[in-house]
């Protein structure tokens, strides 16, 4: 289906911001309720680790092999395949009986987030205003956080007040992704099909000459930020019934969502900040947020947890909104796919890992001690940041807009 020439940039921008958007909210809407499947169908800390685990090693196999098919079969085809794994993803979650199911679940969530993060991420940039410069950037390093708790929140209020409680947070976010879908259709292609379609599923880091420079020290802060959003994945509802001492699905995705949320204010926070500004204050940061939530937890300390884990949040979005737009820089248009590619696998792979090692920690050690390796993730971050943070080559420049 071709669109018409003469739709306007902002369809575009908003179908690709919400498709990114809702895509992952699906992915968090089963998380709230971890801890009633726990409870239900008897599985353990490990059982639910697992489940990250494969999420993770599915969106990272979707990056590899397809993160670049967008540049030569178009945005719009990856976009709604994206959407539509994230449909069967909620159609098999509708009816959990056991650890499999979750797992078969994750898989497609894994592979949706995946095309999503490439796809979605370029078409928000192919078609992001000239201004704020910051926007564009803000919305492909938060945009998966905001989507992770919104789906964590609606799934949890609806799960504690809906009717068919572990059916109507999945149908309600399949409608989302319906009108995702609409507004795909209607939107814009920004990179029109060309041969080399076939060749781009040969797994390869595809970054611009200049930005391999700055790529060690933002894989650090990748690997640091999003190993903790795993745990709060894995964890999250765990926290809440063992540490809280309730079994409540919405309190559950209030302490997942107390991550995940803040961090779209740090793109807007960092945006007068050079990338390397931005990655320095950040990771400093972030690790003390870090032991904040350690000695909160430690000390079972409700509010202050929920403080430091927001504060975390805040430092996490400044971080990757500064070290993303460093790396795009000096992208041209058709190396944007491979850029968010290279930036995704990198930040999935440092969930999956953390969160498999945790897993079988976990089996024998307490969820401060757990938790107590993410710091150390941290405060490795935040000395080689300190250390080896630099601007691109060329000054940041604004991403151009093509024309219509």
């Amino acid at each position: 289906m071709s669109s018409p020439s003469h739709t306007p940039h902002w369809l575009g921008f908003w179908a690709a911001s919400l498709s990114l958007i809702v895509v992952f909210a699906a992915s968090a809407t089963p998380i709230p309720l971890y801890a009633i499947y726990r409870a239900a169908e008897g599985l353990s800390y490990f059982d639910l680790s697992l489940t990250a685990v494969f999420y993770f090693a599915s969106a990272i196999t979707a990056l590899l092999i397809f993160g670049r098919l967008s540049n030569y079969i178009g945005r719009r085809p990856v976009v709604l395949l994206s959407v539509v794994l994230g449909t069967l993803a909620c159609v098999v979650f509708l009816n959990v009986s056991s650890v499999t199911p979750l797992i078969v679940g994750r898989v497609l969530q894994g592979l949706s987030c995946g095309l999503a993060s490439s796809a979605a991420a370029a078409f928000v940039t192919d078609n992001a205003p000239h201004k704020p410069a910051w926007l564009a950037p803000a919305v492909t390093g938060t945009g998966t956080m905001i989507g992770l708790t919104i789906g964590a929140i609606i799934s949890g209020a609806l799960f504690e007040y809906a009717p068919l409680r572990t059916v109507v947070p999945y149908l309600t976010i399949m409608a989302g992704l319906a009108i995702c879908a609409v507004l795909v259709l209607l939107s814009r292609e920004t990179s029109p099909r060309h041969a080399g379609a076939f060749a781009s599923l040969r797994p390869r880091f595809a970054l611009p000459h200049a930005s391999w420079k700055l790529f060690p020290v933002a894989s650090c802060i990748f690997v640091a930020t999003w190993a903790l959003g795993g745990f709060f994945q894995a964890f999250g509802p765990s926290l809440a019934t063992d540490q809280l001492g309730t079994s409540s699905a919405l309190i559950a995705a209030i302490v997942f969502s107390s991550y995940m949320a803040p961090s779209a204010l740090g793109g807007p926070l960092s945006s007068r900040l050079s990338p390397a500004g931005a990655q320095r204050i950040g990771t400093v940061a972030f690790a003390v947020c870090v032991g904040g939530l350690l000695a909160s937890l430690m000390s079972s300390l409700v509010v202050p947890f929920l403080v430091a884990s927001a504060c975390a949040g805040v430092a996490q979005g400044a971080v990757l909104s500064g070290s993303i737009r460093g790396l795009l820089a000096n992208a041209e248009p058709h190396e944007r796919a491979g850029v968010f590619s290279v930036i995704f696998t990198t930040c999935y792979c440092g969930a999956a890992i953390p969160s498999l090692v945790a897993g079988q920690f976990a089996r024998f050690l307490s969820l401060p001690q757990v938790l107590s390796g993410y710091w150390a993730l941290a405060i490795i971050a935040c000395v080689v940041t300190l250390i080896a943070a630099r601007n691109p080559a060329s000054e940041y420049r604004e991403v151009p807009r093509q024309a219509a």
